[in-house]
């Protein structure tokens, strides 16, 4: 049985995305089409790879639990399901306090990790996975949203403090350090007096539908540049592009 995350729009409460589990049909045509097409032979090389040889962790912020579901604070979560869906591969629990998910579609062996200890703990379960893997801070990459920017834009930082972020500073503090690739979305500030922690938990609105599919393919874009050219040239590219 396979299972995959269908995206939907929701009018009530003025939100655009529902995330609903749907049980996917055994089809024995696919299992055909999976050794012909050669796709298994990866398979089992990745497989037979060693625990500790993942490449790169990329890590999405966020809150777990229904009620936190496609909130602006969860954009790091967002995006990780839209890669689950894009290239059909599913997160499972592990023993780190983490969703996670090992994937090959961009050539190289990428863990994908939802924390589960809630944003202020996240480098709890990020600790753990880094230490399980021996992947070295420079080869984590996190997606989180940030209130300093506006919705549609994103930039790529590294070795920069927390910036007020309770999900970043647990990193530097479990870490050890700030030599892990940040990738800052941009979620906007409310333009009223609307509290900022309401803010961050609300959802977005039918009107930002679009511009939030965009900033999706745009955060896919800058890590698979900081993967294949390296920080300075994703940096480049990603932090001129304007609104």
């Amino acid at each position: 049985m396979r299972f995959h995350l269908r995206r939907g729009r929701v009018d009530a409460g003025n939100t655009f995305l529902q995330y609903s589990v749907v049980k996917a049909e055994e089809r024995s045509f696919l299992f055909s089409a999976f050794f012909l097409s050669g796709w298994a032979t990866d398979a089992f090389r990745w497989s037979e790879k060693k625990e500790g040889n993942i490449v790169y962790v990329v890590v999405g912020l966020g809150n777990p639990g229904k009620e936190y579901a496609a909130t602006r604070h969860n954009i790091g979560f967002i995006f990780l399901d839209y890669l689950a869906e894009k290239y059909r591969f599913v997160f499972k629990g592990t023993k780190w306090q983490a969703e996670a998910a090992k994937d090959l579609s961009w050539g190289y062996p990428v863990l994908f990790v939802k924390p589960q200890t809630y944003m202020n703990r996240s480098g709890v379960a990020v600790r753990a996975i880094a230490d399980f893997y021996q992947v070295e801070l420079s080869r984590i990459i996190v997606i989180h949203d940030d209130l300093d920017l506006p919705l549609g834009r994103t930039k790529i930082m590294l070795n920069r403090g927390a910036g007020g972020h309770n999900g970043i500073r647990s990193l530097i503090e479990h870490l050890g350090g700030n030599d892990f690739v940040r990738v800052r979305v941009g979620i906007g500030r409310p333009d009223n007096a609307e509290r900022v922690s309401d803010f961050v938990l609300s959802r977005f609105g039918q009107d930002e539908a679009e511009m939030v599919r965009e900033e999706l393919e745009r955060i896919e874009t800058g890590v698979r540049l900081i993967m294949e050219e390296g920080v300075s040239a994703a940096m480049n590219r990603v932090n001129s592009e304007q609104l």
